[in-house]
């Protein structure tokens, strides 16, 4: 067979990420905004005590409805948000100056695509917002893979594309501390869209998720460790986990894991923060001794 085309040609050495702490953020959101939003800041605040520089919010932190019902959708705020129009945008811009971190909100539901065209009929965008310590707005992602279901749980069916419009585009971006590739929930199940963002330069995945109890309990970790251990990729997943009401319940079990597969930290359902640090030797060790990126053939 000969060698591969050249746009599959990736350069292992111009990757640097450096030592940085991170947290993941795991919460039991409901129906109640400002609820969700004031538990929000208490645990991002515990993961900042805790040494965080960088940390992960949950799929849907600040509104997670019973049933179909995903999110309270809000205006896409470019600049700086209202409080009133723009809550959820007003409190992450808020929350990342005066604490002094990078925040990736998980999932922020938005009326507005990425170029401020409307989006059609009763539908929203699902976006990953990341926010710079000062309060500005680097990226979004909106959420590519659409949860379509049938799940052996009280709920049954699930159905968000009658809610959201599906992303375009893979989105990684540049920190000070290495490049991050988004993703959102059920993108963890599509390893095409983690590949392309390794190729692209990424050297961390960022995994907000809503699992729910019966698909997170039999493939979660499994998928987790999968992305991390093929891509030599470090991951943060921040998950909601607990019983949301009676029809609803998901799994938990934020983690972080290092390129090799090892689960640096994880915790079970419930509210609460797991955090770890990065190591840049474990990323380059693991590149070096098996550049799986650099031997593709496909």
């Amino acid at each position: 067979m000969s060698n591969p085309p050249h746009r599959f040609a990736f350069n292992y050495k111009e990757q640097t990420v450096k030592d940085i702490c991170v947290g993941a953020v795991q919460m039991v959101s409901g129906d109640s905004v400002s609820v969700n939003l004031e538990r929000a800041c208490e645990l991002l605040t515990q993961a900042v005590d805790q040494g965080a520089q960088l940390v992960l919010l949950p799929e849907n932190f600040a509104h997670l409805a019973d049933g179909g019902s995903y999110s309270v959708a809000e205006p896409f705020a470019r600049g700086t948000a209202d409080p009133e129009l723009h809550p959820v945008q007003f409190s992450l811009q808020k929350w990342s100056r005066e604490l002094g971190i990078w925040i990736a909100a998980g999932s922020v539901s938005l009326l507005q695509r990425e170029d401020g065209s409307p989006v059609p009929g009763s539908r929203s965008r699902s976006a990953f917002l990341l926010y710079d310590n000062r309060g500005k707005l680097v990226t979004r992602y909106d959420k590519m893979h659409l949860f379509d279901v049938e799940v052996a749980d009280a709920a049954g069916r699930y159905c968000e594309s009658a809610s959201i419009e599906p992303g375009d585009n893979p989105v990684s971006a540049h920190t000070p501390w290495g490049r991050l590739g988004l993703s959102i929930c059920f993108d963890l199940r599509f390893p095409e869209l983690y590949r392309q963002l390794a190729m692209a330069g990424a050297e961390v995945f960022m995994i907000p998720a809503a699992f729910t109890h019966t698909t997170g309990q039999a493939h979660w970790m499994t998928l987790l460790r999968a992305r991390a251990i093929e891509n030599g990729c470090f991951v943060v997943a921040a998950a909601q986990g607990g019983q949301h009401s009676h029809r609803r319940r998901t799994w938990g079990h934020s983690a972080i894991i290092d390129p090799w597969g090892e689960v640096l930290a994880e915790m079970g359902e419930g509210e609460g923060v797991v955090t770890a640090v990065l190591e840049a030797d474990q990323l380059e060790k693991v590149r070096k001794n098996m550049p799986l990126l650099c031997m593709r053939r496909l």
